[in-house]
């Protein structure tokens, strides 16, 4: 029981942990359903497993309320029940009568039974199809009344049923997309899909290496030398390896779960998505992630906006837009966090308004856009059809009763159906990034496998769950599956339930049966659960068997895969147009243009992104070259988002999202050609290989089947594809998502319809990329460069101006000269190569006023004296700041101004000088000819810009800290550097050297940081090592074989039992290895270093301070790191000073710098139990490493210090300066393009070392210049 207890309590206040409860009263108690063991017990029992306590199988938490009634009243059962429904997810946990004495239920799994075909007919089909929500159209009800009448000639399974429901929805089979077409009585020749696939026929297509036909899509990139394991699957050492690399990108959307239950449909589709790009090809590798999200109208209480109508009703069975935008990005942002993908791009809007033709439209069945962006060997593009005797594997977590009928569900229209209400919450899924993590470890593993990729076809779980993706893998020469061959997390699941599920963390793959033990070896390591359900064997058919099933019970599943996954009969979709009765624009008489700014900077889709991404890991992998923030305030307005293909050199791509939506209600084609031109005008800053090789994802996101909607998608396509062939661009993939709309207030209202481009590409040199935060203050040139808009044009159709005034307007910009736009983009891109452009930006939301405060807003003491030109066409000063054509503002260097000007010339594109930058922070914008103008202290503006983003913030943070951030914000001067020494490159002679230090980079379930951690040790001269700890714990490999060890940053056990908790009890309650650990500690001759997580962990080992030995103090005085003052996730770039007089060895050379450096944490507050010893770590520099304001004092004031650390300290030492645990990333800042931000006299080359590449110089020197004291150093 004492490793029990230390595991539970919380290690400084063990008092406040009894087995008693301290309620009384009326206590409402919740927890999980008995049935569902969740993704918190599956981590807790797997750290008990570790620690020794191997007979616990089942850990869950509760939480109980005392409820206590007013003065004089009383709480009745019917007050309990109201009560609980409020803090307590249903699907998933249940209310608890009395305290639990046992998790056992009595549950009985529903049998397999047949469905009365034969002699009910369609009616019995169509009974089925309510009860299970199959979401049956006509042309379904009779294909399968024929095909088991008339055809096979027996009653179907429920289970058969179901999975054709799934296999044939419109989510998996993309009916309407690939369906014949009729709009307004015109029979088109050519499908959506054919459409779309065209504009990568002949050369568009020349550098795509998987279109169409997988998980995701890929481009041809470089060859490159990333680190990998010598030997993947067993602790080896690191080594970077000549690889043939391609990019790859691949988007999904998850809108009905995100508007049914928001954060866990927000998490399941960001999982979901991660697992797709893994499974591309035979194995791919997850780099970088981006996002998007469009809701309703937000209506925040107290800040309810003019353009809000308040009327407006909703349904009760999906969320309201403001929850769901918080919730939705909530659930991504931590799946993400914890899985280790960076999010680096994204997107945000809300809307709902009445429009002139009496239609509402509203996203109350929203977006939740996930994108991601990866890398494939290029050896691993093709899937191996399956073959006789191939093994069928599952790798990946237990099966759940969640996610039951997603397929179906995400078909229909949602709202206002309480009767198909549980049906919806069952269709919503839960996710477990830590099971995620390891899933894709497992992947990973065997990409990186030296002798060969055991993998020879994957795929991922999604909707459907083990019906859709076992017969995609056996299909077409099919297989027998053993049903009960799936492992389960609750063992009342029913066969349907266990084909149908859609429960998360899985993938099924194809192996030949030599192959089985290598991969089991490696799902072991990696403590992925792993199965094999059956194998190929020639019989064309998916036969799925229950060798329990009582005698004479039907077989569950025996169907031809032609009948269930071969072509079928296309459906016919007759589509007419809608009079979408555009009206003008009208402000209201005497408007400034001052207080139409002021509204148009609040909007969701314009203001700042700051609630989304100071809340997402954005620097994990260390592969990001350029994210969201820019600036040295840091702020989000960069659109590109670029990664660095390893860590050895410059080349990597290149990703943009473009969309426009609400142009669409005015002008459907126009919609589709600026979402097209708003991703090439953010692409066109980063230096790119070309348009020639920009491909795309299309993601469609329409109420395609209700009146108007169907033929509106076709025209948008229509042009979309017309426009991509006179660009040289192409799309390779994409999703589709075509029931978007809801029933509320007695109306079908349906979404905007949008098309989501995401746009990718390769590019040469990730150091070269154009960012928008103004550099030349007071000599820089603001020039305007227009983009294929008719000449003098300034439409405000489907503007933010318009919809800040609840209108669309009638008019919408367009991409009308589509030659113009290429050779504009083209002579931009020369700019870039050529470094001539010091800062950038593309004008969208908003219009040209708000691009240019956009680049203003990341300086403190930035300004902009600007005079637009007015357009000729309409003389309307309104249009000259706030239309949004396609146009890009520049900063340039008064020596570059004439070179500019040439290459624009030289292309037939004009370029106009609009104005210059200015040191005094003081915007002014006029229009020429004009008495309108926008005068202010540009704090003023970026307060304004701010103001909706930090109301967000109020609802999932700290309001102490929000209120001192944006307080901050306005008196923040830029951070000052100081470095002592100046970063080099490791000496050549060194990184040839066959005998160097070794160094353990030691991971534990849920790390995540480990990659780049070895890639700094390797860049500094040492031998990397990836181990894990099973590795340990098996004996494969002990401490004494080494000089160094690392404990990489992630969330071990995802944090389950707090962080580090779990990694901690570990080590401590397994006798020999923590006898190794104690060894290891008290040689004399090692060092440790712990980052973020791995800084958790070595405050509860006891390795810093360590007053005494490793241990010795005693945890009640043991200082650890307790949760950021803010009470979430934060992802920063803030700066820290080194002690003068540190002894950390790792920081010798560099004591009195001060430096800039990454943050990723939620526990990252330093707690000191006995606040006695405080003073004196304080003074022998113990506290090494410490956040610092502008001026280089330790701080307490957040964010500079993201999680409220007493004294600032961001790190510690043990008095001997071997042992150092920082909660900051140096791993992800040692070379030049990995830093978001420098100041100029920083000296730090883009394309050189970093400042933190000394850190790890300095543990190879010490090393080698100590003598072993047991004869075991690398040496």
């Amino acid at each position: 029981m004492a490793t029990l207890q230390w595991l539970l309590r919380e290690t400084f206040e063990p008092d406040l942990f009894t087995d008693a409860t301290q309620l009384d009263g009326d206590v409402v108690e919740v927890g999980p359903r008995l049935a569902f063991q969740s993704a918190w017990s599956t981590n807790a029992v797997s750290i008990c497993q570790n620690t020794g306590l191997g007979k616990v199988t089942r850990l869950e938490r509760s939480r109980r309320y005392s409820l206590v009634p007013a003065a004089g009243k009383s709480i009745d059962d019917s007050a309990k029940i109201a009560f609980a429904s409020l803090v307590h997810d249903r699907m998933t946990e249940c209310v608890y009568d009395s305290p639990l004495a046992t998790f056992t239920t009595d549950t009985v799994p529903e049998e397999v039974y047949t469905v009365p075909v034969l002699a009910e007919g369609r009616a019995a089909l169509e009974k089925v199809d309510k009860e299970m929500g199959l979401a049956f159209d006509e042309e379904d009800f009779d294909y399968y009344l024929t095909l088991f009448r008339d055809d096979i000639g027996r009653d179907p399974t429920n289970v058969e049923l179901f999975d054709m429901g799934q296999s044939n929805s419109e989510h998996s089979r993309h009916w309407f997309f690939g369906g014949n077409l009729i709009v307004d009585g015109v029979p088109q020749p050519n499908s959506l899909f054919k459409m779309v696939k065209e504009t990568i026929e002949g050369e568009r297509g020349h550098n795509s290496v998987i279109a169409f036909k997988d998980n995701s899509s890929a481009i041809r990139g470089f060859v490159n030398t990333p680190l990998r394991p010598v030997n993947a699957g067993g602790p080896s050492p690191l080594a970077p390896r000549p690889v043939d690399l391609d990019l790859l990108l691949t988007a999904e959307t998850h809108n009905f779960p995100s508007g049914v239950a928001p954060y866990p449909g927000a998490e399941t589709g960001a999982g979901g998505r991660m697992r797709d790009t893994h499974a591309t090809g035979i194995g791919s590798l997850l780099t970088a992630g981006t996002a998007g999200y469009c809701v309703g109208n937000l209506q925040i209480p107290d800040n309810v906006q003019p353009h809000e109508d308040t009327t407006f009703e909703y349904p009760g069975n999906l969320a309201p837009p403001l929850q769901i935008l918080i919730d939705a990005s909530n659930g991504a942002s931590d799946y993400g966090n914890k899985f280790g993908e960076p999010l680096i791009a994204g997107y945000c809007r809300s809307f709902g308004q009445r429009l002139p033709n009496g239609e509402r439209r509203e996203w109350i069945k929203p977006i939740m856009f996930s994108g991601g962006f990866g890398q494939i060997d290029h050896s691993n593009l093709e899937k191996q059809e399956g073959d006789i005797g191939m093994l069928v594997v599952k790798i990946g977590g237990p099966a759940y009763r969640i996610g039951m009928g997603g397929g179906a569900a995400s078909s229909k229209a949602g709202g206002e159906d309480e009767a198909n209400a549980d049906l919806d919450f069952n269709a919503v899924q839960r996710g477990d990034a830590e099971m995620s993590n390891k899933l894709n470890r497992v992947v990973k593993a065997c990409v990186e496998l030296e002798g060969g990729n055991p993998i020879l076809s994957i795929h991922d779980q999604g909707a459907g769950g083990n019906c859709n993706v076992c017969k995609e893998l056996i299909y077409p020469k099919g297989g027998e599956l053993n049903i009960r061959a799936v492992k389960l997390g609750d063992a009342t699941l029913s066969v349907l339930e266990i084909w149908g599920a859609e429960y998360q963390e899985n993938s099924a793959m194809l192996i030949a049966p030599e192959s089985l033990p290598v991969v089991e070896k490696i799902c072991a390591r990696e403590r992925c659960p792993f199965s094999v359900l059956g194998s190929i064997d020639g019989s064309g058919r998916v036969k799925l068997v229950d060798p329990t099933a009582p005698e004479g019970s039907p077989i569950p599943e025996d169907l031809d895969l032609e009948k269930v996954l071969g072509d079928m009969p296309k459906k016919t979709y007759d589509l007419k147009r809608m009079d979408l009765k555009p009206k003008a624009l009208e402000l209201p008489e005497g408007t400034a243009a001052s207080d139409a700014l002021d509204r148009v900077l609040r909007l969701p889709s314009v203001c700042s992104k700051r609630f989304l991404t100071t809340k997402v890991d954005r620097s994990v992998t260390g592969l990001v070259a350029q994210q969201q923030c820019v600036g040295p305030l840091q702020v989000p307005v960069a659109d590109v988002g670029v990664i660095a293909q390893t860590h050895y050199g410059i080349t990597g791509g290149a990703t943009c999202i473009g969309e426009q939506p609400i142009k669409g209600m005015v002008d459907p084609k126009a919609m589709a050609r600026m979402g097209l031109g708003e991703s090439l005008t953010n692409l066109v800053f980063a230096n790119t290989t070309g348009l020639k090789d920009v491909k795309y994802s299309g993601n469609w996101m329409y109420a395609a089947k209700l009146p108007g909607d169907g033929a509106h998608m076709f025209d948008a396509c229509t042009a979309l594809c017309e426009a991509m062939g006179e660009l040289d661009v192409a799309i390779d993939g994409g999703k589709d998502s075509l029931s978007m709309a809801a029933r509320a207030g007695g109306e079908v209202v349906k979404a905007p319809g949008s098309v989501v481009m995401s746009g990718y590409v390769t590019v040469p040199d990730v150091t070269k990329t154009v960012t928008p935060d103004l550099k030349l203050l007071g000599t820089g040139e603001l020039m305007l460069v227009e983009f294929g808009s008719k000449e003098g044009e300034r439409r405000l159709g489907g503007s933010a101006l318009a919809q800040a005034y609840d209108q669309v307007g009638d008019d919408a910009p367009d991409m009308d000269d589509r030659a113009y736009f290429k050779k504009a983009w083209e002579a931009t891109q020369f700019c870039v190569y050529k470094r001539l452009i010091s800062a950038g930006h593309d004008v969208s939301d908003g219009g040209v006023v708000t691009a240019i405060l956009e680049m203003a807003f990341p300086h403190p003491d930035a300004g902009v004296d600007v005079t637009l030109p007015m357009s000729p066409a309409n003389d309307d000063p309104m249009a000259a700041l706030f239309a949004e054509e396609l146009s890009i503002v520049i900063e340039v260097a008064p020596e570059n101004v004439d070179a500019v000007k040439k290459a624009y010339a030289d292309a037939g594109v004009t370029v106009r000088s609009v104005g210059k930058t200015t040191a005094d922070g003081v915007a002014s914008v006029k229009v020429d000819g004009s008495d309108a103008k926008i005068e202010g202290s540009i704090a003023d503006l970026r307060d304004a810009w701010e103001h909706t983003s930090f109301l967000l913030e109020r609802m999932q943070s700290s309001e102490a800290t929000v209120a001192a951030e944006q307080a901050g914000l306005r008196d923040r001067e830029a951070p000052t550097w100081k470095l002592t020494y100046v970063p080099e490159k490791t000496d050549k002679a060194i990184m040839e050297k066959t005998d160097k230090v070794k160094v353990c980079i030691l991971r534990e379930e849920g790390t995540n940081g480990d990659r780049e951690m070895g890639a700094a040790i390797h860049a500094a001269g040492m031998e990397p090592w990836d181990v894990t700890m099973s590795d340990l714990l098996t004996g494969k490999v002990q401490l004494k074989d080494f000089r160094g060890v690392v404990f990489c940053g992630g969330f071990s056990y995802a944090d389950v039992l707090d962080s580090a908790k779990g990694w901690a009890g570990s080590i401590r309650f397994n006798e020999s290895l923590w006898t190794q650990f104690q060894e290891f500690y008290n040689r004399t001759d090692t060092f440790s270093l712990g980052i973020c997580n791995g800084c958790q962990l070595m405050a509860l080992l006891g390795f810093v301070p360590a007053e005494g030995g490793l241990g010795a103090t005693v945890d009640v005085e043991q200082p650890r790191f307790i949760h950021n003052d803010s009470g979430r996730f934060e992802s920063r770039w803030t700066t820290v000073g080194i002690e003068e007089n540190t002894p950390a060895v790792m920081l010798q050379g560099m004591q009195g710098s001060r430096i800039g450096i990454w943050v990723a944490h939620g526990e990252g507050k330093v707690k000191f139990p006995d606040e006695s010893r405080v003073p004196d770590i304080l003074k022998s520099g113990q506290a090494c490493v410490r956040y610092v304001d502008h001026a280089g004092e330790p701080t307490t004031q957040y964010p500079l210090n993201p999680n409220g650390s007493p004294h600032g300290i961001a790190g510690l030492c043990d008095a001997t300066g071997r042992h150092l645990a920082m909660m900051p990333h140096p791993e992800r800042a040692y070379l030049g393009w990995q830093m978001p931000w420098a100041p100029a006299d920083a000296g730090i080359a883009p394309d050189g070392p970093g400042p933190w590449m000394r850190m790890f110089q300095n543990a190879r020197i010490w090393a080698e210049s100590c003598d072993s004291a047991d004869g075991t150093s690398a040496r």
